[in-house]
């Protein structure tokens, strides 16, 4: 069985959100959006060259997929954005259902993290986006 195989048995047996495995280590996560890959990449979490399977993959956590510097990844859903973001990076890709954008949680529009990078090319500015609307959101919800 291949790490990526691996990763998408341990998603879905453990109905995570995303499965990061490399043959050795395992990183799994429970939380939604794009929350679990900001932590790693603020927390330095060395998963270059891990295989990865997500549940949901739009173009924000693509940009971070791309600045974590992983090896491949299958997606369950993913949007067209996101999937040429990957490609763009040369990323494997596999998935399970093309969208043409991930929706928000309530299905009243497009996500917001997507509809923040929706204009932007690179995975630094991108990252900045994402931390001001992160940012934005959180203040909302106080």
């Amino acid at each position: 069985m291949t790490n990526l195989e691996q990763a998408k048995e341990i998603l879905e047996q453990n109905n995570d959100t995303c499965v990061f495995f490399d043959g050795k280590n395992t990183y799994t996560s429970k939380e939604r959006g794009v929350k679990p890959l900001l932590q790693m990449l603020q927390n330095k979490t060395d998963v270059k060259d891990f295989s990865v399977a997500d549940k949901v993959v739009g173009k924000a956590a693509a940009f971070l997929y791309v600045l974590l510097g992983v090896k491949e990844l299958y997606a369950k859903v993913i949007s067209q954005h996101a999937l040429a973001v990957l490609q763009n990076h040369n990323i494997d890709v596999s998935y399970g259902e093309l969208v043409e954008a991930i929706r928000n949680r309530t299905n009243t529009g497009f996500c917001p993290m997507e509809t923040a990078v929706l204009q932007i090319e690179d995975a630094s500015e991108a990252l900045q986006a994402i931390l001001e609307k992160q940012k934005e959101l959180l203040a909302k919800a106080d």
